[in-house]
């Protein structure tokens, strides 16, 4: 049997005996409040019910209690089973005594049926509750005591591996101990050879060093003298082109020159010559009059044309031949 189980048992009969209590009870309120309101006077009738009440609240805290009493392993005394034993008897003289007056045996003999109940499973609930607290102390003793053996065993098992690490650290320090003995030696003797190594690279790095030292001075002179060589020619270059840019613009303006110093046209000239006519005119700054009049054509076209030197995007085409 585990926790659940007896955790289980306990549930069931806390249950069934708050069942019967309540049965109990209700049963006795019903059956004890018309016997009180008999025997009371008319003008206190109401207070039938107190007494039935009283009793059973007396068996309530006696179940409750000793149930609490019980799970904890405790003894109230004498005086619990007095109260115990006093609420039983009075709750069940007061069910059966309407019947008794009566000499109704049948009925005596029903209602005593619940009061009998209720005594019984209050002894008997405390008797159950007592064994199951014993067992649950004997339980937990057996867990304590297999706890206690566990414990034992396991001070024992590490007793055991502390001694056996304890061997094999002392072989692991001596096997290391040589270990890095012979770790130093191998470690001299390659010191020794990576020493003699780094010697003879150092000596070729220097070799190399020098021999690339003499190479980019070598590189660094050829590159200044291609260098030089560059910048003269470029130098050439741009003086041919100033010159030829001189040039150009010497032989523009004698053209220019030469078709402003023609005079007014005296008729309308050729659109290819008015168009350069215009053009000489528009790098002048002369007036869109002074241009019209050197070339024959109209104000409107030759407004057109200075409109397209001043901004080639616009429609000059359109403008053209709407002047003609």
């Amino acid at each position: 049997m585990n926790g659940v189980h007896i955790r289980s048992a306990e549930k069931a009969l806390s249950v069934g005996t708050w069942l019967i209590v309540a049965g109990a009870v209700l049963y006795s309120v019903l059956t004890v409040t018309p016997l009180a309101a008999a025997h009371t006077p008319a003008r206190w009738a109401w207070t039938a019910p107190i007494l039935p009440l009283v009793v059973d609240a007396a068996v309530v805290i006696v179940v409750r209690l000793d149930a609490v009493l019980a799970r904890l392993g405790g003894h109230g005394g004498r005086w619990p089973i007095v109260l115990r034993w006093m609420t039983g008897c009075m709750t069940l003289a007061l069910n059966v005594a309407d019947s008794a007056l009566k000499k109704d045996l049948v009925g005596v003999a029903v209602h005593a049926v619940a009061p009998l109940l209720l005594i019984v499973t209050a002894e008997t609930g405390l008797a159950y509750r007592r064994a199951i607290t014993a067992a649950v102390k004997r339980l937990e003793e057996e867990r304590r005591a297999e706890r206690e053996r566990a414990e034992q065993s396991a001070r024992e098992r590490a007793e055991a591996a502390r001694q056996q690490a304890r061997e094999e650290r002392e072989h692991a320090a001596t096997l290391a101990r040589e270990q890095r003995e012979h770790e130093a030696r191998l470690a001299r003797e390659a010191a020794e050879r990576e020493e003699r190594r780094q010697l003879r690279e150092q000596e070729e790095r220097r070799a190399r060093e020098a021999a690339e030292r003499e190479e980019r001075e070598r590189r660094e002179r050829e590159r200044e003298q291609r260098e030089q060589e560059r910048l003269k020619r470029e130098q050439q270059a741009r003086q041919r082109a100033e010159a030829e840019q001189r040039e150009r613009a010497e032989q523009a303006a004698r053209e220019r020159a030469a078709l402003l110093e023609r005079g007014p046209a005296d008729s309308k000239l050729p659109e290819d010559e008015a168009r350069r006519i215009v053009a000489a005119a528009f790098e002048s700054s002369l007036s869109v009059r002074q241009a019209a009049e050197l070339c024959g054509w109209s104000v409107g076209w030759v407004s057109s044309r200075y409109a397209e030197h001043r901004d080639p995007g616009t429609g000059g085409a359109e403008l053209a031949i709407a002047g003609l």
